[in-house]
């Protein structure tokens, strides 16, 4: 197991991170996983024994049993807490009363104070918002995060799921009142939608932000167990929840050419699709979550493999997003300027 610098703190966070959105399954969860505490207990041991310190949930996952499940066997197991990054977040809706949402200080410290009790911690190390509140100034909500760090109920914040005008905005905003700043963009990234590339990764790495992906398999489409033209398997996630939305022709383009690499390597799609996002400088850690041990086992195994050259670039080929405006634009012009090797150079 590797370990990455999250953003510009000092805090290293293994490539690898447990997500934990299959623990519970409560309503509409279930779909997802519903993973109850022993088999939990299970994965997070696994994970921890092969390096893993790096843990990721959400007050949303199971309308909070997520995190209880996850608190639950952190006191049991007894793993110590000076090694471990526990990571949780904040925004959607956790009640029917009007205030029980979004990105006010008034939610979100009263949702890290309930996170905290069900986690049974003091505090987290990575607090992320879950999306952008539109209705919320992005100075209401900075100033709360801040006050959460100088607290000491958080450790460092990111956020999930900005554009990246937004994630620049709330950048400049905590640069002006020297408030603690977002050190992550946990975001949807994978072979079969790279979009993240296009205006997020080169603000992440200018701003030197972590890029943490969620749904590295795109939904399970990436698992190899998917055939075109086919209905999907029997107990799949895409059976009852077709998300996150894709291209499923070029998605099954791109496993036609996984399919060989993994033959040759002896080993899953899944493996390969992740030693892809692994083998990514942009990347700091990779959020995976299981519904078996077996799938974890399998997935951990991913930091084990090192791509070919023209494997990485076989697969890179396959699923290269299209340039569009004003990327096409910026290469062309920006030709004769850029020094030979950089970003636009040739």
């Amino acid at each position: 197991m590797q370990y990455r610098l999250l953003g510009r703190a000092g805090l290293y966070v293994s490539e690898i991170c447990l997500g934990t959105m299959t623990f519970g399954g409560d309503g509409f969860w279930k779909v997802v996983g519903d993973l109850g505490v022993e088999a939990a207990a299970e994965q997070i041991k696994l994970a921890f024994d092969r390096g893993v310190n790096f843990i990721d949930t959400a007050n949303i996952y199971s309308n909070g049993q997520s995190e209880e499940i996850v608190g639950e066997v952190l006191h049991r197991l007894s793993l110590p807490r000076e090694e471990l990054v526990i990571a949780t977040k904040v925004r959607e809706r956790l009640g029917s009363a009007p205030n029980q949402v979004g990105l006010t200080r008034h939610h979100i410290l009263h949702a890290l104070d309930r996170s905290l009790q069900r986690l049974k911690l003091d505090y987290v190390d990575l607090y992320q918002v879950h999306g952008f509140d539109p209705v919320i100034p992005l100075e209401e909500t900075l100033s709360a995060l801040d006050d959460a760090i100088t607290a000491g109920k958080v450790r460092y914040v990111g956020l999930c799921n900005f554009s990246a005008w937004q994630i620049m905005k709330a950048l400049a905003i905590a640069e002006k009142h020297q408030w603690h700043r977002f050190e992550s963009v946990q975001a949807y990234y994978s072979l079969a939608g790279r979009d993240l590339e296009r205006e997020i990764m080169p603000l992440a790495q200018d701003q030197q932000l972590s890029i943490l992906p969620w749904s590295p398999l795109a939904g399970g489409l990436l698992s190899g167990k998917f055939e075109r033209e086919k209905d999907y398997p029997a107990g799949a996630r895409r059976s009852t929840f077709d998300f996150p939305p894709v291209d499923l022709e070029r998605t099954f383009k791109i496993i036609e050419v996984l399919k060989p690499i993994s033959q040759s390597h002896s080993c899953s799609v899944a493996r390969i699709a992740l030693a892809w996002l692994l083998s990514r400088k942009e990347v700091t850690s990779v959020i995976i979550g299981a519904k078996s041990v077996e799938q974890l086992q399998d997935n951990l195994l991913a930091t084990d493999l090192a791509l070919a050259a023209d494997e990485l670039s076989a697969i890179d080929a396959a699923s290269q997003l299209p340039v569009e405006y004003p990327q096409w634009m910026l290469e062309f012009q920006t030709k004769e300027r850029a020094p030979r090797g950089s970003r636009f150079g040739s």
